[in-house]
């Protein structure tokens, strides 16, 4: 995979995070909700530093759209938490394609971004998986 390739994928995730994080937001409750504005900022600086590096490669940065598909029902705190969790591994696993393809500066940039998900997906979801990134893989 071409650095513009994956920096365009993880482009994607970005904008289905920052989508989805409006729906965690909504459901999460109060007690985390901070947690979920947070990580949708986060979210949001990401997809705005990877549309500069798709332009750095000479690419045109892909489009969020309109709404994504939820991979389940988010009905209420739990589910809302649930999604978090699925969201930042799927993120994590973009990312590591990211760090695959490339390297220097743009490598660290990308372990970064990978290590975030992983941190946060482990604060959602109150467990590890062994190898942040490579989860959908197995």
């Amino acid at each position: 995979m071409s650095a513009l390739d994956a920096a365009q994928a993880a482009l994607a995730a970005e904008h289905a995070a920052v989508y989805g994080y409006g729906v965690v937001g909504g459901r999460v409750g109060a007690g985390r909700r901070a947690e979920a504005a947070a990580a949708y900022e986060a979210h949001r600086a990401r997809r705005d530093a990877l549309r500069r590096t798709v332009r750095d490669l000479g690419g045109a940065p892909v489009a969020a759209e309109a709404a994504y598909g939820l991979p389940f029902r988010v009905a209420d705190r739990a589910d809302a938490v649930r999604l978090a969790a699925v969201l930042e591994d799927r993120v994590a696993a973009v990312y590591s394609d990211l760090v695959r393809a490339t390297e220097g500066p743009a490598r660290r940039e990308a372990a970064a971004a990978l290590r975030e998900a992983a941190v946060r997906a482990v604060r959602w979801r109150g467990g590890d998986v062994t190898f942040p990134g490579l989860a959908e893989r197995a």
